[in-house]
């Protein structure tokens, strides 16, 4: 027992922090941007699935409303990564939904699998590693592809492009491909 316990406290010891700080910087005006645009957004997608026959809002696009707002100059939050990172991380899960149904097997092969496709595709977006997870169990059709995830995000980086861009201090996009 005791020597598991020094391999256990060696362990955490290495696994300590560098002693660095977080390089995220705190900037009261940035936080109102980002209020805002998430705040335009969702209320923007929640009122055309209440005004309309189609569903434009999903869970996972709060988290995308984070990156594109809060960290709009990240690679992870640039358009090609909103749309294409949601666009296949919702197209492996309904694929394998269709295929295989749902269960633990299928939810865990659709989030590693759309980690690995957005990946090498250079479309990496956190927030659309729920996807096959959200539409596997939900047990989506394939028109779910296109209302809420095309359709959703286009309206998110459209408005992205024009809320960001107010503050004269921002440039987003930082780049397309």
């Amino acid at each position: 027992m005791h020597t598991s316990f020094v391999r256990l406290t060696t362990k955490l010891k290495e696994m300590k922090a560098s002693g660095r700080r977080s390089p995220l910087t705190i900037s009261l005006p940035k936080a109102a941007w980002g209020v805002f645009g998430g705040f335009a957004v969702i209320f923007l997608l929640s009122m055309l699935t209440e005004k309309s026959d189609f569903v434009w809002i999903m869970a996972p696009f709060g988290a995308t409303c984070v990156l594109v707002f809060g960290i709009w100059d990240s690679p992870l939050s640039q358009p090609r990564s909103v749309i294409g990172g949601h666009l296949i991380s919702t197209g492996i899960g309904l694929l394998l939904y269709h295929l295989f149904g749902q269960g633990s097997l299928v939810m865990a092969a659709g989030v590693g699998l759309a980690i690995g496709l957005m990946m090498v595709t250079k479309t990496t977006h956190p927030p659309a590693g729920a996807d096959p997870l959200v539409v596997i169990m939900a047990g989506s059709t394939w028109s779910f592809l296109i209302n809420p995830v095309l359709l959703g995000t286009i309206v998110i980086v459209g408005m992205a492009l024009v809320i960001n861009n107010l503050d004269k201090s921002k440039k987003y996009p930082t780049f397309w491909r």
